[in-house]
């Protein structure tokens, strides 16, 4: 089984993957940022090389896919596919820093790639604020983080919602973050795992117990 964890940067994706693979025992899977050989180049000239970055990134997310399916365990992704075509590539090419004819060749080879596999069993979106995100941010003080601009964080927001309340055709779970702290707050953690129970095994949410 596939469940994948989606959401802003700041909006917790990461924690609750670590988390939701402790609690069920699920094999986390994170994105290997640092092994794609253009980021270095792309900070550098963003329009040059924006479209072989998001090439080599989609060809390893293809792979990541293929892998998985071919799993036996129940794997819980940190970030899918989708969100680097729908939120990560559009918002370079909204930007102009992917042109129309590159953009509209790498949707023809996604559109391709999604001949070949599945949606996952479970999409988990974490819905966040632009206040919360800033605030996680600056909390966990990355330094590659701290000059983000905030309209670029803006913009990303608006295209998740876009991705994942008007484009996603999986099935999923949207979860609102801005007044949950799951990873300090037993019961609030508690909410998340009742609904993802309910979602994947039918059973009733008992949030009063937690």
């Amino acid at each position: 089984m596939h469940i994948a964890i989606a959401g802003n940067i700041g909006s917790g994706k990461t924690t609750l993957t670590e988390m939701l693979a402790n609690h069920y025992g699920w094999e986390p899977r994170y994105e290997a940022v640092k092994s794609n050989p253009y980021i270095s180049d792309y900070y550098k000239d963003i329009p040059r090389w924006s479209f072989p970055m998001e090439i080599f990134f989609l060809k390893e997310r293809f792979r990541d896919l293929l892998d998985i399916a071919k799993a036996k365990n129940t794997i819980v992704q940190d970030r899918s596919i989708f969100e680097g075509v729908y939120v990560f590539t559009t918002n370079n090419h909204n930007m102009g820093n992917m042109d129309d004819r590159d953009f509209e060749t790498y949707m023809d080879l996604f559109e391709s790639m999604m001949m070949r596999v599945k949606y996952p069993r479970l999409l988990v979106y974490l819905k966040a604020s632009l206040p919360h995100l800033v605030k996680n941010i600056e909390n966990r003080g990355r330094s590659y983080e701290k000059d983000m601009p905030i309209d670029y964080l803006e913009n990303l927001n608006r295209l998740y919602d876009e991705f994942v309340l008007e484009k996603y055709k999986g099935t999923k779970l949207v979860i609102d973050v801005d007044d949950l702290d799951f990873q300090h707050n037993k019961r609030d953690f508690g909410k998340i795992i009742d609904r993802i129970d309910a979602e994947l095994y039918g059973l009733f949410s008992n949030e009063g117990s937690r």
